[in-house]
C-alpha cells in the first residue's frame, strides 16, 4: 500500500509521458517562398497588362477616372486604323464585336485613344459608332502631361 501520490498539476507515469510546451516559433521560410513565386509571376505578367497598339496620346489636364472593371480599348493608331484592344478590324465588325464581347452590356466601359496625328473627325467617326450601337459609358483616353521642372 505505498503508492506515491502525483504532485498536483503533473501526470503520474501511467499519464502518458512527457508533455512538450507550445511552440513559440514562426517558421518564415513558407511565407518567403509564397512571396518569391509571386513576384516572380508579376514580373512576369506586368509588361503584358499594356495594350499593344503603339499610339502617340495627347496630353491633357484632365482628372484620372476610377473605376473596378476592366473597360474595353478602342484604338485609333496614326494611320487611322481602327483595333479593338489588339486585334484590327474595320468599324462594320467593330459594333457586332463589342456586342459579342459584352454580351449585349450597354453599360459597359470603353475607352478610345487615338493617336495625336490623326484627324479629329476619324477619333469621332468612331465614338459616334460606338454611342450609336447603344453603348453608353465611352470615354477617351490621354496621357497626363510631365510636371516640368519651375512650374
Amino acid at each position: 500500500m505505498a503508492g506515491q501520490l502525483a504532485q498536483p498539476g503533473t501526470r503520474g507515469r501511467r499519464g502518458g509521458g512527457h508533455r512538450r510546451g507550445p511552440m513559440s516559433e514562426i517558421n518564415v521560410t513558407p511565407m518567403v517562398d509564397v512571396m518569391l513565386v509571386l513576384l516572380v509571376i508579376f514580373m512576369v505578367t506586368a509588361p503584358l497588362l499594356t495594350v499593344g497598339v503603339p499610339v502617340d496620346l495627347p496630353k491633357t489636364e484632365a482628372s484620372v477616372m476610377q473605376g473596378q472593371d476592366e473597360p474595353l480599348v478602342i484604338t485609333v493608331n496614326s494611320a487611322g486604323r481602327v483595333y479593338l484592344q489588339e486585334t484590327e478590324m474595320t468599324l462594320d465588325v467593330l459594333v457586332a464585336r463589342l456586342r459579342a464581347i459584352t454580351q449585349n452590356k450597354l453599360d459597359t466601359r470603353i475607352f478610345v485613344r487615338g493617336d495625336k496625328a490623326v484627324v479629329y473627325g476619324r477619333i469621332m467617326e468612331v465614338m459616334g459608332t460606338v454611342n450609336a450601337a447603344g453603348f453608353t459609358k465611352v470615354a477617351l483616353i490621354a496621357e497626363l502631361p510631365v510636371n516640368k521642372p519651375g512650374k
